[in-house]
């Protein structure tokens, strides 16, 4: 019998760059490079138990947030790979204040922003955890990048994906044209094609969302997670929201944060988080808003700004919409 062909992940951005009529190699290479820095991150993550890399950094970054050393770390390897790749001109991070420039390529075409480790909280409990990317053409071309080529709307990405660190480690990424996933075989050290055309369900019986907060969501949060337990649905929450983005858009179902009494905007990052998940949700047929508009149309104001967050299978979504609408109305 014939086996399967394995392809490669750098196999099949090659492929797909074909496809691409602005791409003239640089976004491929940029791809390749961004799963090289995220192999040597899915090595440290694996023995992150057996070295002094676990654990909090007694610092907080540009969000407040704990930073874990693994954050760090994983921050700096993407930071030096993305630096010596040559093919992006400017770097934002999640746990930078500002973006970097990258002077001796300040005349490359692409600026990436990135998370690089999301659920990092959940790193001593070994909870699966996750790199979360975005990459789009810069909009100045006068000597270095400037802020505004950070502060683009979500559909001028022309590349997202993330890497899942779990049972195994997996790469899933969108040029806009469809969603594959390919898991990392160690055998041989390559992203393995293993998830082709990603779908997503149309519906689902699965809610993602921190129950907890229950009572700091407003009136449309709460009425729809009342519809949800009264519907059946089961909770699943994981506390990684790349770990369940990933489980919504294998299985179907939704994963939202809406906003907060102590955060009204909310707490997910739009341009590190939100953004380049939307992108592969919707790339797969799926939905991704903030309650009420598209999430990859939100202007961007600066380079943390958050965003309220509902994504995943396109009736669920559109259901979650139509409590928000309704509760709105009646308290206006």
């Amino acid at each position: 019998m014939m086996q399967n062909k394995i392809i490669s992940l750098d196999e099949h951005i090659i492929r797909s760059q074909r496809n691409l009529p602005y791409a003239s190699g640089e976004l491929s290479s940029l791809l390749r490079d961004i799963g090289l820095a995220s192999k040597i991150v899915s090595r440290e993550v694996n023995k992150a138990g057996l070295v002094d890399i676990a654990g909090r950094a007694d610092v907080e970054n540009q969000s407040g947030d704990d930073v874990q050393k693994l954050d760090m770390l994983a921050n700096d390897l993407l930071i030096s790979c993305l630096r010596n790749s040559g093919e992006c001109c400017g770097i934002a991070s999640e746990e930078e204040e500002d973006f970097k420039t990258i002077d001796t390529h300040k005349f490359s075409k692409y600026v990436v922003l990135f998370d690089p480790l999301d659920g990092s909280s959940n790193i001593d409990v070994n909870v699966s955890i996750g790199t979360i990317f975005a990459i789009y053409r810069r909009k100045t071309f006068d000597g270095e990048c400037t802020k505004y080529d950070f502060l683009q709307k979500g559909v001028k990405q022309v590349a997202a994906g993330y890497v899942l660190y779990g049972s195994s480690t997996m790469l899933v990424y969108t040029t806009g044209r469809g969603v594959n996933g390919f898991t990392l075989d160690p055998s041989i050290g390559e992203f393995c094609l293993s998830h082709p055309n990603i779908e997503i369900p149309k519906s689902g019986k699965v809610y993602s969302v921190n129950q907890g907060n229950y009572n700091k969501y407003p009136r449309g949060a709460r009425a729809y997670i009342d519809h949800c337990m009264n519907s059946g649905y089961s909770l699943r929450y994981i506390g990684s929201m790349v770990a369940d983005v990933h489980r919504t858009l294998i299985k179907g179902g939704i994963f939202f944060y809406p906003a907060t009494k102590s955060k009204p905007e909310g707490k997910l990052r739009l341009l590190y988080e939100c953004n380049p998940l939307a992108m592969l949700i919707e790339g797969a047929g799926g939905k991704a808003s903030n309650g009420r508009d598209r999430i990859l149309e939100i202007e961007p104001h600066e380079l943390h700004q958050r965003t309220p967050v509902f994504m995943g299978s396109p009736e669920m979504v559109e259901e979650a919409e139509t409590y928000i609408r309704e509760a709105e109305l009646v308290a206006t």
